[in-house]
């Protein structure tokens, strides 16, 4: 069986965009690969963050990985700051980044301009996500388009080790879902939909409150030929709704349009508000009912105990490999 490992950050409540990117497909993947899923706290805190909102949020992002459907009995779900590996795995890979190809990132330059300070860990976590994934002989990674950069750097880094050091590190394979990998915003639908969107209606999130849902459905901007139609380029708004709705009703696009042919996006969005419910109330009734049980801390416990068994073997085998500390067997 291959392995999988994906994290997310705990910087606020999961979008729809996340979950039909991530948490939906790996309730899917973790019959069939062995899977690893981390909340990555040390990577929230490459920005300032309030220590007990971060908390909050940790614990929020597992109860929601268990709500979708993640199985403790099949994955192993846990947290990146209690698998102490991982922070050490980072600095031996960051020793052998170099400033250039981390400058080039992306994700580096959206985050720290115009900003008057940058904090290093901006420029120097994507090495913190390299050894994340590596630390587990991760065969592939489910990411979106946006973090395909922060991947090659992952296969570059391991290549860089193997061939320098010890050929120690399996090399991973990008995995990209084809449907579903960037939804995008409600009110912008040429931009990603966003966590940190300022507009509030442009996003929905897995714990907004229903009503908020099927209100942000009714008012997503579409066009105004009235056509139920997928066409990304000539009708961003209404392609965006189509993918939304096949993704959550297991019809295919064409499948949809043929629906509402002669009706008009009225019809058309509240069935999509109410697919969309159908599927998350459910979801957040298991979560009110882990965020107040014991539950949850007794499988995170058991994760963590699990990932650290993993992680620290192969910490091992880096440590011999650069030459750290004495030689174990």
């Amino acid at each position: 069986m291959k392995t999988i490992f994906s994290g997310i950050q705990p910087s606020g409540t999961i979008t729809l965009g996340n979950y039909i990117g991530a948490l939906k497909q790996f309730v899917e993947l973790q019959n069939e690969y062995n899977c690893y899923f981390c909340i990555v706290d040390q990577h929230a805190i490459t920005v300032p963050q309030d220590r007990l909102e971060l908390r909050k949020n940790i614990r929020s992002l597992a109860a929601l990985y268990l709500a979708v459907g993640i199985d403790p009995e099949k994955a192993t779900l846990f947290i990146q700051s209690e698998v102490p590996a991982h922070a050490q795995a980072g600095w031996m890979m960051q020793c052998i980044s170099y400033i250039g190809e981390l400058e080039r990132m992306t994700q580096f330059k959206d985050k720290s301009a115009g900003r008057d300070a940058v904090p290093s860990a901006l420029l120097t976590y994507p090495p913190l996500m390299v050894a994340d994934i590596l630390l587990y002989n991760t065969d592939l990674v489910p990411v979106g388009e946006d973090q395909k950069q922060h991947l090659e750097l992952t296969r570059d880094l391991a290549e860089r080790f193997n061939n320098k050091y010890s050929e120690i590190f399996t090399i991973p394979e990008i995995r990209i879902p084809k449907v579903g990998a960037r939804i995008m915003s409600l009110q912008e639908p040429t931009k990603k939909m966003s966590k940190s969107d300022p507009n509030k209606k442009a996003s929905i999130t897995l714990l907004d409150d229903i009503k908020q849902i099927e209100k942000k459905i009714k008012s997503a901007v579409t066009d105004s030929e009235g056509i139920v139609k997928f066409d990304k380029d000539n009708k961003p708004g209404i392609s965006n709704l189509l993918s939304i709705y096949s993704i959550f009703s297991g019809k295919e696009i064409s499948e949809i349009e043929n629906m509402y042919e002669g009706k008009g996006y009225g019809d058309f969005k509240s069935d999509l508000a109410e697919v969309v419910i159908n599927e998350i109330k459910p979801i957040q009734d298991r979560y009110n009912a882990l965020m107040e049980s014991t539950e949850l801390d007794d499988i995170l416990d058991e994760g963590a105990e699990k990932a650290r068994k993993v992680a620290n073997k192969m910490l091992k085998k880096m440590e011999n490999a650069m030459g750290l500390g004495r030689k174990r067997k």
